[in-house]
This record gives C-alpha cells, structure tokens and sequence, in this order.
C-alpha cells in the first residue's frame, strides 16, 4: 500500500489558533484562579464566570479534550476540576503561576499578529505605536501597577529558566553576579538560594528598584542581594565576576545588543562571564520552532529587534574581545549562551 503524505499537521497548525485562543480566553477570565481546588458543575461554574448557556458546555468541554480541566461524569451533573498542570501553573493563588504571560498574549499580542502581514513586508512594529499610541516600554514605565502587573507575568515564565540555570551552571569560579535588566530580582533570588557564596545585585531602571526590593525582602535574601539603578543604554554597568541578561538582549537591534555586550565586557574582571538567557535559535535554524516564532514576535513588538543562535552570540562576542563559548540547555526552547573574558 502506498504512503501518501498527510495534511494531519498542516491543519492541526492552520487551525491551532481556535485552540490558543479558548486557552487564552479561560486564563482572561480567571477560570482557573475561580475554579481553584473546587469542583464545580457546568451551570454553577458558568454563573460564576457570567457564560451563556448555550455556551458553556462546548467552552468547558473543549477545555476538558484538551486536558486543562477534569470533569467527573458526564451531562449536567458533571463537576469540573483543575488537572495538575493547570492547578500548578494558571491558578493566580499558586506561586508558579505563569497565566501572567496569557493575559498578555490575549489582550495584546492576539491581535497585533494578525497584522503578520504587514510587519513581514515593511519591517515595522505592528503593536500600539502602528497606532499611534506609546511603545509598550514606554507606555509601561510610566505607569508603576501595570510595570509590576508586566514584571510578574515575565517572572512565571522566566522561572524555570532561571532555576535550572540556577542549577546547571558551574558558579564556583565567581564570587560577584549583576544581574543586566533584573527585574524582579527573580534570577538573583534564585542563584542566591542555591549558591551561598555568590553576592548578587540586581541592575535595572530606577522606577523598577523599588518592585525589585519587595522581592527582594521577600525572599529574606536581602543581605546577598543588592539592587543597583540606571540606564544600560546610558551608564557603566557595576562591576562583576558574572554578568547576566535574561531575556534582554532579543529586545534591541545589533547595533544596540552590540553595545550591551560591550558594556558587560567592560564590567568584567579577566576570568569572567556573561551569560545571555534566550529562546536560542539553533545554530542551523531548522529546530527551535519557539526561538524563531519569538524573533516574528521581536518584529511586531519592535521591528528590528530579534533573536539569534549560540553563533550569532559568539560571532558578537568574539568582536568585543570574549576568548571562549558555550551553549547551556536549561528549559523548554531556552538556553544560556556563556562567553568567557
């Protein structure tokens, strides 16, 4: 019998975003976070979340076949419940919630892709500055709920890259850790946790150090990690043995990553490293799906910020004067790029 090629993937990808945005939709309205560690009926679960009946059944049952939620039974005297991975990760009372990033992606992002198009054939951002409105740092920065609101969704998401870079990488070279565009503090946090030997600070713009010291205190790590204030565009960085951006340097054009990269060179003692933490695009470009969807993502945020491989990063670093490379895998798409001094 002959094997003719199937369009099984090509509709599963054509029709995947029916899917992401029931998902997307669920973690908008809290349902998740409502639900928590209740089991609820169809009708009792749809008051709470203001359904339609008509629409109810399909919505948490679509829910259930894509194995977000559990139900008990079947018909109107079924109870729905969390599955494990939902009450872990988009229920907002869990602290590994990471729904944060799903808000963002269905308020915003949903529909700034469907301007794919245009970004493709002019270059150009296709978020709130194509109309009219503030870039979405600025438009952050100036507002200090919404900036914490942002930080928070980037640290659930952020986490489990820091925790297993926390875990796999060799620290006991280095003594110093800056942090480059810290945020929360969240990578500090969690190096610090692990390595007791390691002072850390957290460097980011001055409206973000008092988000950062919450946290910071919060996580009774205080006399380790210090928090540092200023503009990586416009000031030295403080000096360290280990210098690290998470997610940082997609966000700018090469002539800025260029400049970040220099300035770390420069903070750096001889012996020293930086490490770039990244949906990391293989080298070849065939593999990491996610890496490359998120350089499209850097385009219609920024137009030309984008993504890179290992090599791109060591081809850069090795023209600022970095000796020596390497690629750790951490979680998911993501990996750290490491460069030597």
């Amino acid at each position: 019998m002959s094997h003719y090629p199937s369009p099984s993937s090509i509709l599963q990808t054509a029709f995947s975003f029916w899917g992401s945005k029931v998902l997307l939709t669920a973690v908008d309205f809290g349902l998740f976070t409502i639900l928590g560690n209740r089991h609820l009926t169809g009708a009792e679960l749809g008051k709470e979340l203001c359904l339609h009946p008509r629409a109810t059944p399909d919505f948490l049952d679509a829910l259930v076949a894509m194995k977000f939620l559990d139900r008990t039974g079947d018909g109107p005297q079924a109870t729905y419940l969390n599955t494990p991975e939902a009450a872990m990760f988009l229920d907002a009372a869990s602290p590994r919630y990471i729904g944060g990033i799903l808000v963002m992606l269905n308020r915003r992002l949903f529909k700034f892709w469907n301007d794919l198009p245009d970004a493709l054939r002019t270059g150009r951002p296709q978020n709130e500055v194509k109309h009219g409105l503030k870039g979405m740092f600025e438009e952050l920065y100036s507002d200090q709920s919404r900036l914490e609101q942002f930080m928070g969704a980037m640290t659930g998401v952020s986490r489990m890259n820091f925790e297993a870079f926390a875990e796999k990488f060799d620290f006991s070279k280095f003594r110093t850790l800056c942090d480059v565009g810290g945020a929360t503090g969240l990578l500090s946090i969690e190096v610090a946790k692990r390595h007791p030997h390691i002072q850390c600070i957290s460097f980011d713009l001055p409206v973000v150090e008092p988000i950062a010291k919450k946290h910071i205190t919060a996580s009774g790590l205080e006399t380790r990690i210090r928090t540092a204030s200023g503009d990586f565009f416009q000031d030295h960085l403080p000096k360290a043995d280990l210098i690290t951006m998470g997610m940082i340097l997609h966000d700018w054009n090469l002539e800025k990553k260029l400049h970040l990269i220099r300035s770390a060179y420069n903070a750096l003692p001889p012996g020293g490293a930086l490490v770039a933490i990244e949906a990391l695009i293989d080298d070849a470009r065939r593999e990491n799906v996610q890496g490359l969807l998120m350089s499209l993502n850097m385009l219609i945020e920024f137009g030309d910020a984008f993504d890179y491989s290992g090599e791109d990063f060591r081809r850069w670093c090795r023209e600022v004067g970095f000796t020596q490379f390497e690629v750790i895998h951490l979680a998911g798409p993501s990996s750290a790029a490491v460069a030597y001094k």
